[in-house]
């Protein structure tokens, strides 16, 4: 039953403060932890998108769990399954509206407004969930990882089709906003090839928010809120990347730097998260977008 009584922005917000104040941020992923890695997965297989798979991956690995997938009492019960009585419920989010009616005025009824709220669900991870049909849950030993040459034709294919400027030397990445283009150290003085694409994936994303793409606003200075929304927003969508990969999250070197930044945002707009987590998932799918284009365009060529 949907519930819009408890302030969910304010729940899920302390929660991932409470995490970043440990040292641990939520969408760093071991993947390691969970058989396949991967985003949180919906009863029927859709990946959930924007705060929700930011949000369960956060409680995923708050509790342990090991599977990817989460469903509602009685979608569990509708697939043969039954909630164990111990079972700790977590809740999906979506965002609903109401129509508030104009109040009377000197020249007459003001104009209806429509008012948006937050309402959630609870749903539950399959691991506390008995009787489901096995693939729900992961195997018990986490299968052997993907040989480096067969992920990477796919980190090959996302990257190669994305049509940014990357240039190699120096000692930094970064996203030079002014002149376009993505600077990266070279690829060997990185610790792993998983790596050097795990932060590839975030300069990526901040060249999504050039003017002439997804026109981000990117602050003026370091410690002022919109750079550090930017750098959350990189990072949460490069988290995205790497998931969509199968890739373990590499934290960007400057994370210990951003992390205040982050804190103050969030601790002083419970709302800002969602808002991040909402532009990451525009820049992730942005970036996706140029691979599966490339890949239709193949599928054409094939087929004729």
């Amino acid at each position: 039953m949907p519930a819009a009584t408890r302030d969910i922005a304010a729940d899920i917000t302390a929660t991932i403060i409470a995490r970043l104040e440990a040292g641990t941020a939520p969408w760093q992923r071991p993947w390691s932890l969970i058989g396949e890695g991967g985003r949180p997965l919906r009863h029927e297989g859709i990946e959930y998108t924007g705060i929700n798979a930011l949000w369960l991956w956060a409680v995923g690995d708050m509790h342990g769990f090991r599977s990817r997938y989460w469903m509602t009492a009685r979608q569990a019960r509708e697939l043969g399954g039954e909630v164990r009585p111990n079972a700790t419920p977590s809740y999906s989010v979506y965002a609903s509206t109401f129509r508030k009616a104009g109040v009377p005025t000197l020249l007459g009824m003001s104009a209806d407004r429509m008012i948006r709220f937050l309402r959630s669900y609870e749903v539950f991870n399959a691991d506390e969930i008995a009787g489901l049909p096995d693939y729900y849950y992961p195997q018990a030993v986490a299968p052997t990882p993907l040989l480096l040459s067969d992920r990477q034709d796919r980190i090959d294919a996302f990257f190669t089709a994305i049509p940014s400027k990357v240039r190699h030397g120096g000692g930094a990445a970064f996203f030079d906003l002014t002149f376009d283009y993505i600077q990266m150290p070279r690829p060997g003085t990185f610790k792993s090839a998983d790596a050097y694409a795990s932060t590839l994936a975030h300069e990526s994303c901040h060249w999504t928010g050039h003017r002439t793409r997804l026109d981000r606003t990117f602050g003026k200075k370091f410690g002022d809120r919109a750079y550090a929304m930017e750098e959350l927003v990189a990072e949460l969508g490069s988290a995205m990347i790497c998931g969509d990969l199968g890739l373990p999250t590499e934290l960007h070197d400057s994370h210990a730097n951003y992390l205040a930044g982050w804190l103050r945002v969030l601790k002083a707009d419970k709302t800002a998260i969602f808002l991040a987590a909402s532009k990451a998932e525009q820049a992730f799918s942005y970036l996706r977008s140029f691979s599966t284009e490339a890949a239709d365009t193949a599928d054409t060529r094939l087929a004729a």
